[in-house]
């Protein structure tokens, strides 16, 4: 402490001499600076409110108290505002979420530790896999993000390593760590990392197995070293250690081609042929439901991945029925958005029932699922989206003969003879 007689001393930061402060501390640098003891307390009041402020932004996006927990019946009826069908895919995910709140907001003073229980979804394309995970984004007040199988590679081969999954969820966290080893990856197109065959490979299988291989760490849990920028364009960067063992993971795929696995395993045929009393008829539409984990392994996936991955459910081929609700119902339905669109314009948009009927046949006819929907009705209505912001006409109405006649033009439909 810097004594007050000998000559006056003043603080350098605020310039008070020293006869009006408690005390006076030197620098140890250069014994003609100080900081008196005012300018010592209000630094400290700006640390810790700082502190204070930093700990209420990461706290406060990320919230994960029991009160705030949707009940699963609360998480399924918001999807229901999305989704058409699918249930027992919904019960399910609605199930695994909840749960995964409570395992966040669990004490850790109790002997039994709740695990985490992953989920993959089976079902054919266009059937709404990717739609349940990005409405569900929309509730979830943990980090959440979709990312694509298809580009992973093992570390060192052209492609995405691994831990790009967790830089989506680092950023989907504005590079909260603490809020991002609490969130929830959906992990889409699973099935195309399948290897190649049903035994191992000889050879390495970089962008199958050996994704699966790279995959485990992540799903059992694990501390993970993570490029906050992704991939090796930025070799320099510090790498960030992520705890996965709170991030619930949910895949889903198509698996194209199951059927197959399952009906050999079933001891029947897909298309429900019975021969002899031994064989079950099984609908084709409907074997799906039947898939089990020996199936996956069939399919390409090592046991490692599906022991991981224990909550197995399938998403149902939609029905007519189905496909003409999604055209109209949900919230986002396809038919809304080109309603707004011409609105935009100032014209009022109608599709008679013939015309949505029509274009529910042709995606049944064409087997694209729901996302034929979208394709069908973009054909039938891009030569009335080019010209009629043009036109003074205020009202345009689609029927079924307009529908065929450009699905026609754009060579989707043969001219009967």
């Amino acid at each position: 402490m810097a004594k007050k007689n000998n000559y006056e001393k003043y603080c350098s930061f605020c310039g008070q001499p020293g006869s009006h402060s408690e005390f006076f501390i030197p620098s140890p640098l250069n014994g003609d600076t100080f900081i008196c003891s005012n300018c010592v307390e209000q630094i400290n009041m700006m640390i810790n409110e700082f502190q204070n402020d930093k700990s209420e932004k990461s706290t406060s996006k990320f919230n994960t108290s029991l009160q705030n927990i949707p009940k699963p019946r609360e998480i399924c009826a918001f999807l229901d505002q999305y989704v058409v069908g699918q249930e027992e895919a919904k019960k399910y995910l609605s199930v695994a979420v909840y749960n995964h709140y409570k395992r966040l907001a669990q004490k850790t003073d109790d002997d039994t530790e709740i695990e985490k229980s992953n989920v993959i979804l089976v079902g054919p394309t266009g059937t709404g896999k990717t739609l349940l995970a990005r409405s569900i984004a929309r509730l979830l007040n943990v980090p959440f993000t979709i990312v694509d199988a298809t580009v992973l590679t093992q570390a060192g081969y052209v492609g995405e390593d691994i831990e790009s999954l967790l830089t989506r969820l680092l950023q989907a966290a504005d590079y909260d760590v603490k809020a991002a080893e609490r969130g929830i990856v959906f992990i889409d197109e699973i099935d195309k990392i399948a290897r190649k065959g049903d035994n191992p490979s000889i050879t390495r299988d970089v962008s199958g197995e050996g994704v699966q291989q790279g995959l485990l760490k992540l799903l059992e849990g694990s501390i993970v070293n993570v490029p906050p920028q992704g991939g090796r364009k930025h070799p320099e960067q510090k790498m960030i250690p992520v705890d996965t063992k709170n991030i619930l993971f949910i895949c889903g795929g198509a698996f194209d081609g199951i059927e197959r696995k399952i009906a050999q395993r079933l001891n029947t045929h897909a298309v429900g042929y019975v021969s002899g009393n031994a064989r079950k008829r099984v609908d084709e539409n409907n074997i799906m439901k039947h898939v089990a984990p020996q199936d996956l392994k069939s399919f390409g996936l090592i046991p490692e991945i599906i022991g991981r991955l224990p909550i197995i459910t399938n998403l149902e081929p939609l029905s007519r029925e189905a496909l003409r609700n999604i055209l109209t119902e949900p919230k986002n339905a396809i038919i809304r958005q080109y309603v707004k669109l011409f609105e935009m314009d100032g014209i009022k948009l109608e599709f008679t029932p013939e015309a949505l009927d029509l274009i529910v046949d042709k995606a049944v006819e064409y087997k694209l699922g729901a996302r034929g929907l979208r394709s069908i009705v973009e054909t039938v209505m891009v030569d009335a989206m080019f010209d009629a912001p043009s036109m003074k006409k205020k009202k345009f109405v689609v029927d079924a003969d307009y529908c065929m006649q450009k699905l026609r033009e754009a060579n989707f439909e043969t001219q009967q003879a």
